[in-house]
């Protein structure tokens, strides 16, 4: 039976770390962060969020000065307290962070979510947690579409435990589709009538590549 995946985020937020005031001194900040392991401390002012300071910045400040003088450097990334947990995993890793600020709608500091929290939805996620086979294609960025790819699998006869987009460079988008392990073989020989390339090496690709080997080799010692 499938897990369902309408995750409340919010049962996530913590609340551990006290957010600094722009009136806080730098070298207290420093030493907070000697004993901490999160890249980030969020920054507020009279609770509303400011931003959140980042420990490559605050070694390089004046110990004596305050948040303040730096406000410039605060880095304004967060979600909001409604926010799914995919866009949620989108904002860490386009912002490089181990913590996450959340915010209401008024910007009013709620607590902060942690990477390993978050990343622990993902790995419960059918694309993780469920037994499948990876197949990774490649496409014209302009000649591709998700629902083109759903149907080459499903006319398999192969169930489609999640598709999304790895990689895209020089117009070409690689995609990479995880499915049931009916069929892997023909879903890739359909892919490859479609005109995709496929990335992923596979069962009977090796096959082939061995059996063109071993030909090489009878064909030497025929010679001999």
């Amino acid at each position: 039976m499938h897990k369902t995946f309408a995750v409340n985020t919010q049962q996530y937020i913590i609340n551990d770390i006290t957010p600094f005031d722009l009136t806080t001194k730098v070298s207290e900040v420093q030493n907070a962060f000697n004993q901490l392991t999160y890249s980030h401390i969020p920054v507020t002012k009279d609770g509303v969020f400011e931003g959140a300071i980042s420990e490559n910045d605050i070694h390089c400040y004046d110990a004596d000065k305050t948040l303040e003088a730096y406000q410039y450097s605060l880095e304004s990334f967060h979600v909001k307290q409604q926010t799914n947990w995919i866009d949620i995993l989108e904002a860490f890793a386009l912002n490089n962070s181990t913590i996450m600020p959340v915010l209401t709608d008024n910007y009013k500091y709620l607590g902060y979510y942690e990477l390993s929290d978050i990343m622990n939805i993902f790995n419960d996620t059918p694309f993780l947690g469920e037994a499948g086979g990876i197949i990774v294609i490649e496409k014209g960025t302009a000649d591709y579409s998700f629902s083109e790819i759903c149907q080459i699998v499903e006319s398999n006869d192969a169930k489609i435990l999640g598709v999304f987009i790895s990689k895209m460079e020089n117009d070409i988008t690689q995609i990479t589709v995880k499915v049931g392990h009916t069929g892997i073989n023909a879903i890739v020989q359909t892919f490859r009538r479609y005109n995709y390339n496929v990335v992923s090496n596979h069962q009977e690709d090796r096959f082939i590549e061995d059996l063109k080997k071993r030909s090489q080799y009878l064909e030497k010692y025929l010679k001999m």
